[in-house]
């Protein structure tokens, strides 16, 4: 004798409803502790940041980092809470090409308030030297300032003390406004707009960047070639 089973739609909808909760509730949890995760990643690199400059006040060392962690966190935030497609599809003016992903992600987190900015660099100067405040902006943008320079003192072996300081501060102008950006990625489209600067600076004043760059590349080939050849 066959058993016959009656689904009462009453349970059945309580079923899915509870089904429903028990998916949102796992979801917010998720979302929870990756908000927590996130913020102790905050806190953490804000703590190393501001280690590394081995200040003996403790009050003004937790002040600093209470900057840099609040900065870090709107920056977070803003970048996570701004998608990409936020930036309409469609054509970069300069190049003509269609604006990548990159592109337009970088569009979107460049609409960020600059109040976010404004208080970093104000709370930073209320308790360090500029040269203090460099070290923080070096330790945010990994060092490109000075990895940077390096490589156009390479290019440029006869580099005049004028050019070096229009070079560094272009690249210090880089620096401060890349803070502003949570993937690398971006932070170093920001600097390659301030080294266009400076090539088109080059280029003006009496030095022709396309050549001195072959140059640079083609003695670089060359050397390594002949270390090869004598292995």
């Amino acid at each position: 004798m066959k058993k016959s089973y009656i689904v009462f739609p009453g349970l059945l909808l309580m079923s899915l409803s509870l089904s429903s909760y028990a998916q949102k509730a796992e979801k917010a949890k998720s979302e929870v502790q990756t908000a927590a995760s996130a913020n102790a990643d905050v806190h953490a690199k804000a703590a190393q940041f501001v280690a590394s400059l081995n200040l003996t006040d403790t009050a003004k060392a937790a002040r600093v980092t209470a900057v840099i962690e609040t900065h870090m966190a709107a920056v977070h935030d803003w970048h996570n809470s701004h998608p990409y497609t936020l930036t309409p599809e469609g054509i970069n003016p300069i190049t003509g090409k269609v604006f990548s992903k990159l592109e337009r992600e970088l569009i979107v987190d460049s609409t960020i308030p600059n109040a976010v900015h404004d208080e970093l660099m104000k709370g930073l100067r209320k308790d360090l030297t500029e040269e203090q405040v460099d070290q923080i902006l070096d330790k945010y943008t990994i060092g490109k300032v000075a990895f940077t320079m390096n490589g156009y003192k390479s290019i440029i072996p006869d580099l005049t003390s004028t050019e070096e300081t229009e070079i560094l501060t272009n690249l210090k102008l880089a620096r401060e406004q890349a803070v502003d950006y949570k993937d690398i990625k971006e932070v170093s489209i920001i600097f390659k707009i301030y080294k266009t600067k400076i090539e088109d600076y080059l280029n003006t004043h009496g030095r022709n960047w396309k050549v001195m760059y072959k140059t640079y590349v083609d003695k670089a080939l060359a050397e390594k070639a002949a270390g090869k050849k004598e292995k």
